[in-house]
């Protein structure tokens, strides 16, 4: 951890107001970015901001310079709590339609989209070369960790992490050109 971030934690541990001020300000537009993408609602993102930062508040202490820096450790908690939102949002829409309404093929257009989509991505994947292709398709499409990804291909792990890094970033990159997010 450098030392500012370490610094800045002990003023959090002493329980100084502008430490969550300070940390706020440098992180805050972070957090918000990430849960904003996976929430894709801004009241969401808001509440998970939030959310993060009153769990920092409370339990400064539990931030383990040892095992990470302070800006991953937030990105992780605004993650998880980004997703835990979802899932609470979809379970709520879900229990809104009554049994009998609830109608699981997806409408004409939704099709057209998801086909367009679906076609973009194996476009992608059948691009990537042999080996990131392989062990992508290994980790998304079949359910693999890196470390069974690793094994079923006879390769170490951190090569295995490697190409699944750089497939992903190749991805990203061909998927943002298409017009996907």
């Amino acid at each position: 951890m450098s030392l500012p971030e370490q610094q800045l934690r002990d003023r959090l541990v002493a329980g100084e107001e502008a430490a969550l001020a300070e940390l706020y300000d440098v992180f805050g537009p972070v957090v918000y970015r990430l849960a904003l993408r996976v929430t894709r609602d801004w009241a969401a993102a808001e509440d998970v901001t939030q959310e993060v930062f009153v769990y920092v508040w409370r339990h400064p202490s539990r931030f383990d310079p040892d095992r990470g820096v302070l800006r991953s450790w937030l990105c992780v908690m605004a993650y998880r709590r980004a997703v835990d939102w979802v899932r609470r949002e979809v379970r709520r829409r879900r229990e809104r339609v009554a049994p009998d309404e609830w109608d699981p093929a997806p409408l004409p257009g939704e099709q057209a989209i998801t086909s367009w989509v679906h076609e973009l991505i194996r476009r992608a994947v059948d691009g990537l070369p042999v080996e990131q292709r392989n062990a992508v398709r290994l980790a998304y499409f079949e359910g693999h960790t890196f470390r069974s990804v690793a094994t079923a291909l006879g390769i170490p792990e951190g090569t295995a992490k490697s190409r699944l890094r750089a497939g992903l970033a190749t991805l990203r990159r061909r998927l943002g050109e298409e017009g996907l997010p």
